[in-house]
């Protein structure tokens, strides 16, 4: 088979083969042979009809089949003999000029995967986050825990913000009541921002029974588009305010933490064991991030097109099943491929200068790195051994492990090489909360 090759531009190359019609008529030929024993045929019993008949009704579609095999044969022989690394999928295309009695001819149109190579790293500051806990983290955790109890007891005085208060609402907009605006029994907790500013304003400082009317402005970029911008007028009727009690931090309370005979001290210990266990995830996903971002910047290189719009396409795809599962129409919200471009490219360009570190250093996960990963994942279970055994029951679920522990090699590796600066982070910084 002759082949010709092109360089268009950057990456995208074209490839003019032909494929012998006589070769594509034998192979037809054959095939015709197998589908008439089992072709069912009008006036025919199956099996029966002549090769002619049967060629009149399936040849077509038996040609294409044939010819489609053979080019995408070809093809991958002919970039073989180049020694090409394809990437993406190649569009085919019939040569325009090409004689209608003569070979097929078509033009192959794809990428090749760009050269990678990755500058010196040595002396380029990576920041590593660094957060030891102490007892002021334990302390603010509990407190959270102490809140996600909360529960909340009547009182005869004015609502304040913290209470949850119950209320019934009926809302009008000149006077006439709109969709939406009225509602009874109504629960929510005062000065959370769960209602508008000017409500919540309204119903601070009234008590049980109370009613009263409140004018609240709608923003005009509010979500609900019938009285964005508009001003309502709100009776308002509180029916219950509750005040807020916390559990305290007692034998009842570290047993409805999981510590059977309710010591405090232990519930404590256990508290700190399960924070330094997610502050070092958390601290080792930052690194990552910087060494990976240091990779980038360390080795420019080309994108192929194609593998950043797959993986447009994959993004896109994991984004509209995730509003699936939170029970939202994905055809309620609009996706384009902008979207996701930035994303999508830091992804294909990791992934090139990530495939090239590996192979160069050999930083291929070892069995009992994974190992080592997984016991430290099954230790947020309740029995441990059985979420080992889960892992090792398919071994397609042994791929995440892998891929952490192949990307702690990589984290080890570039740090080994740069230049590491520890850089202190505060407890709230890093687990994303509020101070």
């Amino acid at each position: 088979m002759q082949a010709q090759l092109e360089t268009l531009s950057g990456l995208e190359r074209r490839l003019s083969f032909s494929v012998p019609r006589e070769e594509i008529g034998k192979q037809v030929d054959a095939r015709l042979k197998r589908v008439a024993k089992t072709a069912k045929i009008a006036g025919f019993r199956p099996g029966k009809a002549p090769i002619k008949i049967v060629a009149q009704q399936y040849g077509f579609r038996v040609q294409e089949e044939v010819l489609g095999e053979t080019v995408e044969r070809s093809f991958g022989e002919a970039v073989q003999e180049q020694k090409l690394q394809v990437a993406g999928y190649p569009r085919f295309e019939p040569k325009a000029d090409a004689a209608e009695d003569g070979d097929f001819q078509f033009i192959a149109t794809f990428e090749v995967y760009p050269e990678v190579a990755i500058g010196d790293l040595t002396g380029k500051e990576i920041e590593k986050p660094t957060l030891t806990i102490s007892d002021a983290e334990i302390d603010k955790t509990v407190d959270i825990l102490r809140k996600q109890r909360t529960r909340y007891e009547r009182v005869e005085r004015a609502a304040a913000d913290e209470d949850r208060v119950i209320i019934d609402f009926k809302g009008t907009i000149d006077g006439e009541p709109f969709n939406g605006g009225s509602s009874d029994n109504y629960a929510f907790l005062l000065g959370k921002g769960q209602m508008l500013p000017e409500f919540e304003a309204g119903i601070r400082g009234m008590k049980e029974d109370e009613t009263k009317d409140v004018e609240v402005n709608f923003p005009a970029d509010y979500h609900g588009k019938d009285v964005a911008g508009k001003t309502a007028v709100f009776s308002i009727t509180v029916k219950n305010v509750a005040a807020a009690l916390l559990p305290e931090v007692n034998e009842d309370f570290a047993k409805a933490m999981g510590i059977a005979d309710g010591d405090v001290t232990k519930m404590r210990d256990e508290v700190k064991k399960n924070l330094e266990r997610e502050v070092r995830f958390r601290l080792k996903a930052r690194a990552k991030e910087n060494v990976m971002t240091a990779l980038i910047e360390a080795a420019p290189v080309d994108l192929p097109k194609s593998l950043v719009g797959l993986e447009i396409g994959r993004l896109a795809e994991q984004a509209q099943a995730d509003l699936k599962q939170r029970g939202i129409d994905p055809k309620l919200v609009p996706f384009s491929p902008a979207m996701f471009e930035a994303q999508a490219q830091r992804r294909v360009h990791l992934g090139l200068v990530l495939a090239e570190l590996v192979k160069a250093n050999g930083l291929e996960a070892k069995p009992e790195q994974t190992k080592a990963i997984i016991a430290d994942l099954a230790e947020n279970y309740e029995d441990p051994a059985d979420v080992i055994a889960w892992y090792y029951e398919d071994r397609q679920r042994l791929a995440g492990p892998e891929s952490m522990a192949l990307e702690d090699n990589v984290v080890d590796f570039v740090l080994s090489k740069a230049k590491a600066v520890e850089k202190p982070v505060s407890f709230d910084e890093l687990m994303g909360q509020q101070g």
